[in-house]
């Protein structure tokens, strides 16, 4: 489908306006050790805020499929219908372990763009790679072992291996890749939830982080490939089938070569506005917090556009609050 325009329309403000809501229902569990009531939390919140915005949407990387989730599930229409026709890429909550023990690194994103803009994937893995902008192209390869990799990463940056930092899911899955990178010499940073904020650290300096590598979600590869649409940055994925039903659920969103290798530009494209917002403090965001009738967020708007990184402190006030149903 060819990409409409949005018009001129900056999606930016109704798209963080999401994410703040989303991110202070589900603050609301921080640490009471109920991943569950933490995600149903945000999925509530988020879809509250989305039937408010003045957008026809479509939402093509969901919750799940149409019958398996009663609330944003791929193909859903959401919105008042008033305003430009875009898709929609969301992750209510992007950690929700992390919040139920009260650990960093918790968000909530969302990504809008024009129609026919995002790649359509189902929620299997992927395997990826990725580094932050300034480098030459195609300095990553997924096909490359990982030594092959670092190696081409540090002579890009001008420094040893061992001088990298490369992030990793701690993960069963990962260890023989772990233990590769660590005999080419290179640190390792082990998240426990969070591939999409460790994604798009490679991006910002101050995180440390280097290199992303390692198998995740695949909707969540490509909302990180709408955040380096925005900033900078090359990532590559390949879809990973575990059996005939996740082959199945591919050919079925419209994936037409199982093994293909995708780009940061074949995953996210057109006129990409995302939104984060943090629930739990991390590297690149503060968490909610509350301090008598304010509840306080922070988030980052990116725009595709305009090149451009917003970092948005919100007062959220009296009633807005008390009720993250409300802060939309």
């Amino acid at each position: 489908m060819a990409a409409q325009g949005l018009d001129g329309r900056n999606l930016a403000m109704d798209a963080v306006r999401v994410t703040e809501a989303t991110a202070i229902a589900a603050s609301l569990h921080i640490g009471r050790g109920d991943a569950t009531l933490a995600d149903q939390a945000a999925i509530l919140a988020m879809h509250d805020a989305l039937r408010k915005l003045t957008i026809d949407g479509t939402i093509v990387v969901g919750e799940g499929a149409p019958g398996q989730v009663e609330r944003l599930y791929v193909g859903e229409r959401v919105g008042n219908g008033g305003g430009p026709r875009v898709d929609v890429a969301l992750l209510p909550l992007e950690g929700a372990t992390v919040v139920a023990r009260g650990e960093p690194n918790a968000l909530s994103i969302i990504a809008m763009a024009e129609e026919g803009t995002f790649l359509r994937t189902p929620r299997i893995y992927m395997d990826k790679i990725a580094v932050g902008g300034g480098l030459p192209q195609g300095v990553i390869d997924l096909d490359q072992p990982p030594v092959e990799n670092l190696r081409r990463v540090a002579e890009a940056k001008g420094v040893e291996v061992g001088e990298l930092v490369v992030c990793i899911l701690d993960r069963p899955r990962h260890g023989e890749l772990i233990a590769k990178i660590r005999e080419a010499g290179a640190r390792i940073l082990l998240i426990t939830d969070g591939d999409v904020s460790g994604i798009v650290a490679t991006t910002w300096q101050e995180t440390g982080v280097d290199m992303y590598m390692g198998i995740g979600g695949a909707p969540q590869g490509v909302l990180a490939a709408a955040a380096l649409a925005c900033v900078g940055g090359q990532m590559e994925g390949r879809l990973v089938f575990r059996n005939e039903e996740d082959e199945r659920l591919a050919l079925a969103a419209g994936v037409q070569d199982l093994h293909r290798k995708y780009t940061v530009e074949q995953m996210a494209w057109g006129e990409v506005t995302v939104a984060v917002t943090g629930v739990t403090s991390g590297t690149m965001l503060k968490g909610v917090r509350r301090a008598r009738d304010v509840v306080v967020s922070h988030s980052l708007v990116l725009r595709s556009l305009t090149s451009t990184v917003r970092y948005l402190e919100a007062h959220h006030h009296g009633q807005r609050a008390q009720s993250a149903a409300s802060s939309a």
